[in-house]
Order: C-alpha cells, then structure tokens, then sequence
C-alpha cells in the first residue's frame, strides 16, 4: 500500500492559470446576474407592483437580495486581483487565495440560481396562476440542479476515473 501524500497546490504558474481559468469563468457568468439584478432593479417602479400579493412580494425581495448577494459574490474575485496587484501589475496569488475564490464563486453561482428561480416564479405567477408558476419553477429547478451540480459533480466526475472508450 502506498503511503499518501500530503497535497501539493502546485507551481506558482498553475495557480495564476487557475485564477485566470476562473476570472474567465467569472466573464461569462457576470452578465446574466447583471441583467437580473438590473430586472429586479426595475420593478418597483412598474405599476403593477403595488398590486402584488404579500406572497408575491416575499418573492420579489428573494430574487432582489439573492441576485444582489451573487453580484457581490461573483465579482470579489476581480476585486481580489485588483486590490492584490501590486504597482508594477504582477500580483502573486497562493492556493489558498484561488481556492478562496473558487468557493466565492461557487457559493455566487447558487445563490444566482436561487434568484433566478425566485424570479422565474415571481413573472411566471404575475402572468399565469401560483400552479403554473410552481410547476415551471419545479422544472426550472431540475434544470438547475441537473446541469450545475450533477453534470459537474457526478456525471463528469465519473469521467475523471474512467477511461475513454
């Protein structure tokens, strides 16, 4: 049996690659949490929404707080690289600060999908009934849990082990 060893994070290039692998995530996740949070942003000042349900009001501040807690989440790892550069622009970054961000990330990734299934429920109820609305948020919710968490945890993790064929 071979002794374990103790994990190593890798060369200082490996670490810049992982940070800059994620800020280019961070990219294209960006603007849909922009656009929402500029949606909810919006509401308040439509007529109707003084016409909603005290239901349909806790709604709209989940949608509202969540997607305003993901902005901030998502974007502390750009701010990290800036606040972290130096004057001559190289900033070195050590395991701990890439993992760090890594699970800001992540953390800002649910927390969007928890504010774009508020949201969905929130439109979908305004135009359709509570069932409806229910029922498309369900599915809304299977689509998120299918693909942001088995596809990345599962499904590819079998991947990892097994050869391909």
């Amino acid at each position: 049996m071979e002794p374990s060893r103790a994990h190593t994070p890798g060369t200082d290039e490996e670490v810049e690659e992982r940070f800059r692998s994620l800020l280019e995530g961070l990219r294209t996740t960006l603007p849909g949490v922009q656009v929402l949070f500029a949606f909810l942003l919006a509401i308040p000042f439509q007529s109707r929404f003084g016409d909603l349900s005290t239901w349909q009001e806790v709604v709209y501040y989940v949608a509202f707080f969540t997607a305003a807690i993901a902005s901030v989440l998502l974007i502390a790892p750009s701010v990290h690289q800036r606040m972290r550069a130096p004057i001559d622009g190289v900033a070195r970054r050590s395991h701990r600060h890439v993992m760090s961000a890594v699970h800001l990330a992540i953390v800002g990734t649910v927390v969007f999908g928890i504010s774009l299934i508020a949201s969905s429920f929130l439109v979908t109820s305004l135009v359709y009934d509570d069932v409806v609305a229910t029922v498309g948020v369900a599915l809304i919710t299977a689509l998120i849990a299918w693909t942001w968490l088995y596809m990345p945890l599962v499904a590819f993790g079998r991947d990892d082990e097994t050869p391909d064929r």
